[in-house]
């Protein structure tokens, strides 16, 4: 069943991404092809320390919220401004749709769907409202 709102947590090893309404939501949970493991980086060394963002796992979170009309993307660190960047160079279509960013810790399922719940019940009521046909 399609959904009109999503929402997407993510870190560098999973996605979870929840279509809902009020009363239901599917649920689907991606992990990147090569998960990332913390570098440090060493003193001296050339190079940030950091492993290349994993553009294919953006990629399929993208997809996976491709057919929402409204996203919250949440998480506890940088993967969630990754996501958004991978959106902005190769998910143009999705931009517009993404309508919140928050930093959220590590949520239950039931939490998360609480929260996005709270805020699109606050943020639909912003939107200017479509006439009826």
């Amino acid at each position: 069943m399609a959904h009109y709102h999503a929402v997407v947590w993510l870190d560098h090893r999973e996605a979870r991404v929840f279509h809902f309404n009020a009363d239901e939501a599917d649920r689907a949970v991606i992990h990147p092809d090569r998960p990332a493991h913390q570098l440090h980086r060493r003193a001296g060394k050339p190079g940030s320390g950091h492993a290349a963002e994993d553009q294919a796992f953006y990629h399929h979170v993208a997809e996976a919220i491709a057919d929402a009309g409204a996203v919250l993307v949440v998480g506890p660190g940088q993967a969630k401004l990754e996501l958004l960047k991978h959106v902005n160079r190769h998910d143009h279509a999705l931009v517009d749709r993404i309508v919140g960013v928050e930093t959220v810790d590590h949520p239950t399922d039931g939490q998360l769907l609480a929260y996005a719940r709270t805020y699109f019940k606050a943020k639909d009521r912003t939107l200017p409202q479509r006439a009826s046909q």
